[in-house]
Formats: structure tokens, C-alpha cells, sequence
């Protein structure tokens, strides 16, 4: 892995990846799957052609989950690169590494699209250079055969490129105005949040599910692994949010009023 690859495409394909999200990964019946499903068991809405069955209607049917998933690109190159396009069912010898592969190439993808939008703060500068270093040995990893990327010591490389994640969050959040509040990991579900000025909070890894923000201030607010689901983003201000997530985004609810990135879409649906 001497050379820098280019970087890979950060946004998922599934015309050109096997249904990996569809097979390879396990779900539990709940309120996000109507079913259970076991890790290397392919869904029952899943054709043979790779596509849902279900896929205009999966709210409606009880997978919500499938909605608000992204692989992050990590599937097409899973099936295309890293496997050459021989798919699992044509090529069943390919099954297990493929299913082993495709959450560690995730997690990578998740990694790189983190570091491109840290990369894009000016406020973050005194960290570009690390963070370019990262992204490069990042993308190498992407590159690398099965066999490799099922060895490599994914915690560890999470570790040293959310280091430097936190610390560009921590340069760009402090152009925010007003008192920095600090929730990180935080257990704020059903937390009543209306009008909130949390410009420049840390919410990474906070639960935030069913939580009031409507109407919030979140510009500057860091994002990464928050969990929305259900909550209420009706009116709020997301626009500069740090690491902010379309499957974010599809899991609340929001509506016209809500202020988003330009980079990200206005899930279908939210009201209007």
C-alpha cells in the first residue's frame, strides 16, 4: 500500500454494489425492522436482481432502519474493487469475506467523509496537514485486498483520525458566538430543546432520539453520531452544523422551515 490511491466515492452506488447492506448486516425486530435477520442472511425483500423489492414503500412496511442507512459509497466498493465484481450469489466462495469486509470498508468510508468536510473548515487549518496525512492512509486502506482489510485494527485507526476530528471541530466551534454547552454523549431523549441557542455545542455521540429542537440554533453545533431519530427539527438551523449526516436528516422529522447544508437533501418525508 505504497502509493495514494484516488480517493473512492463517499456516496453509496447500489447499482453497482451486491445488496451488501441487505445481507451482510444483522437486524433485530423493532420499531426501525418489521422482521429479525440474521448477519450473512439476505433480506426477504431483497431480488434477484440486488434490488428491494419494498424500496418506494419501506416506511409504510416497518423498515424504516433500511431508510436511514448510508454505507457512505463503502458498498460499490466492496463489490467493485475490493471483490472485482464477482458477486455472492454467482461466486458463493466470495460470501463470507465479502459480508467480513463490507462493515470495515464502512467504517473507512465513514472516516474519509468526516475528514473531507474537516478539510473544508478554514477555521481547521492549523490541523489540514495531519488530517490530509490520515485521509491518505485512509484511502490506501480502501484499496487494500480482503485479507488485509479484515485484519486491520479498525478501533485504532477510528482513534487516531478522531483525534484530530475533534480537534478541527474544536478550532471551527470556537467562532461560535454563544456559550459552548457541552452534551457530548449525553442522554438528551425527549430533551425539551425549542429555540435552544446551541450554537458551537459538542453533541457527538448524544442521544438526542424523540428530543424538542425545533426552532434550535445548531449552527457550529458538532454532530458526529448523534442520534436523531424522531426528533423534532421543524424550523431549526443546521446550516454550518459540523459533520452533519443524510441519514441524520432521514431519521428526524423536519419541514420547509428547516434550515440545511446545501451539501445534503431534504428527506421526502419531512411536511412541508
Amino acid at each position: 500500500m505504497s502509493a495514494t490511491p484516488a480517493l473512492p466515492v463517499l456516496q453509496a452506488d447500489c447499482a453497482n454494489c451486491f445488496a451488501l447492506c441487505c445481507v451482510a448486516l444483522p437486524f433485530a425486530k423493532s420499531g426501525d425492522f418489521a422482521v429479525n435477520k440474521a448477519a450473512g442472511t439476505p433480506c426477504k425483500n431483497l431480488r434477484q436482481d440486488f434490488r428491494c423489492g419494498i424500496h418506494t414503500r419501506l416506511r409504510d412496511t416497518g423498515f424504516q432502519g433500511c431508510t436511514v442507512f448510508d454505507c457512505f459509497g463503502a458498498g460499490q466498493q466492496v463489490s467493485q474493487t475490493t471483490f472485482g465484481g464477482r458477486d455472492w450469489r454467482t461466486h458463493p466462495d466470495t460470501a463470507a469475506a465479502m459480508y467480513e469486509v463490507f462493515p470495515v470498508m464502512r467504517q473507512l468510508h465513514e472516516l474519509l467523509f468526516y475528514v473531507a468536510e474537516a478539510l473544508t473548515l478554514p477555521a481547521a487549518a492549523p490541523v489540514h496537514a495531519d488530517l490530509r496525512r490520515a485521509q491518505a492512509e485512509t484511502a490506501r486502506w480502501t484499496a487494500a485486498e480482503a485479507d488485509a482489510l479484515t485484519g486491520l485494527d479498525v478501533p485504532a485507526l477510528r482513534g487516531r483520525v478522531n483525534t484530530l476530528l475533534l480537534r478541527a471541530s474544536e478550532l471551527a466551534r470556537a467562532k461560535a458566538p454563544a456559550r459552548k454547552k457541552n452534551h457530548r454523549g449525553a442522554d438528551l431523549m425527549g430533551a425539551r430543546l425549542t429555540g435552544a441557542d446551541l450554537r458551537g455545542a459538542n453533541f457527538r455521540g448524544a442521544y438526542l432520539i424523540a428530543a424538542d429542537l425545533s426552532g434550535a440554533d445548531l449552527r457550529l453545533a458538532d454532530l458526529i453520531g448523534a442520534d436523531f431519530r424522531d426528533a423534532d427539527l421543524r424550523g431549526a438551523d443546521l446550516r454550518g452544523a459540523l459533520f452533519l449526516t443524510q441519514p441524520q436528516l432521514h431519521a428526524a422529522r423536519g419541514d420547509a422551515a428547516t434550515k440545511i447544508p446545501p451539501t445534503l437533501v431534504r428527506p421526502a418525508h419531512w411536511a412541508a
